[in-house]
């Protein structure tokens, strides 16, 4: 791995511009909890959106549950609650449509995450109501963060990751029955580096290539990605990209032209700023967005294209709101 000094001098050679301010704001001004992490988003029909975050006392107490909201005709809904487990914590979910048009959620509960449990639930119409929730086996843990990924075939690729002591890794889980059942595939480690990468974020490149970009320690210093040529079964050694990472959650999402858009941290401690990069072949970046640069908690983004090309983010904002920001294609170089 790269000197910490070789990653600042390779970082500040990155040009960070400032465009105007894109639009939204945060998805609610009070709620019935007052700490918030960990956001996902979908759009469940041609510009409505479904939200989702863990909220509760603070991360890993008790209290902690799944919460969520709707965005229609431009209006957040208040929060409610998508699942809670009995007297344990409940951390990261995710959502995503199968191909068959089934919206799952995935999340994690447990003591800590070194020793969370997945769990899930589904809904066929478009998030009104939820199935009963699903505990997951041993070992298996669905999206860990980011969205997984559906290729052309329909099977689903999703990024997922391990906590254990002294030793994080990436793996793939691959679903070809809508998500119902799961192979896994991995371990992806960064060489030297086993206490070193989590949480994949999964893009297609050109040619069939999947490319995930995932988070590292402060000792890597840098966002690592690793290439797949067989549709997600395999996949090469983590390697460091030129974009700073401060052990932080980011995400991705490759657009309809083929562009990748990155939300991530551009700094190797804390977590403000947070921006946003694009590039057209996922080795050469332009961060073309600050969306937040005060000091403060600004983390674990979630970003997706609507239907109409608008690409949406959501985040943390100091662990006390969920921010929402809406990048219209045209502002986005």
């Amino acid at each position: 791995m790269l000197q910490a000094s070789r990653v600042c001098a390779l970082t500040a050679m990155i040009p960070l511009l400032t465009l105007a301010a894109p639009g939204g704001g945060f998805i609610f001004d009070s709620a019935p909890f007052p700490s918030c992490h960990a956001s996902t988003l979908v759009e469940t029909a041609p510009g409505e959106l479904l939200a989702a975050w863990f909220g509760g006392s603070a991360e890993g107490r008790p209290d902690v549950a799944i919460w969520g909201a709707r965005r229609s005709k431009g209006v957040w809904s208040e929060p409610f609650e998508l699942a809670r487990e009995p007297n344990i914590a409940a951390y990261n979910p995710v959502l995503f449509f199968a191909p068959n048009g089934t919206l799952w959620l995935y999340y994690k509960f447990g003591p800590s995450p070194r020793e969370w449990t997945a769990a899930r639930r589904f809904s066929r119409d478009r998030g009104k109501t939820w199935s009963p929730i699903e505990h997951l086996p041993a070992g298996l843990y669905g999206p860990i963060k980011n969205k997984p990924l559906v290729l052309p075939s329909g099977a689903i690729v999703s990024g997922t990751s391990v906590e254990s002591y002294r030793a994080w890794s990436c793996w793939v889980e691959r679903s070809t029955d809508n998500g119902v059942t799961w192979t896994r595939h991995g371990p992806i480690v960064a060489p030297d580096e086993p206490y070193g990468i989590i949480q994949p974020a999964i893009v297609p490149l050109p040619g069939g290539k999947l490319r995930m970009f995932v988070r590292a320690t402060q000792r890597i210093g840098r966002i690592c990605y690793a290439d797949s040529s067989d549709g997600g079964l395999t996949w090469t050694p983590a390697r460091p990209t030129t974009l700073p990472n401060p052990n932080s959650g980011i995400d991705a999402v490759a657009l309809a032209d083929g562009r990748i858009v990155l939300i991530y941290n551009h700094t190797e401690k804390g977590r403000s700023p947070l921006n946003a990069a694009v590039s057209r072949d996922g080795e050469n970046w332009n961060t073309f967005l600050t969306l937040e640069s005060e000091p403060g908690e600004f983390s674990y983004p979630a970003v997706i294209q609507a239907a109409d090309g608008t690409v949406h983010i959501t985040y943390t904002w100091n662990r006390k709101k969920i921010k929402h920001l809406e990048i219209p294609l045209r502002n986005i170089p």
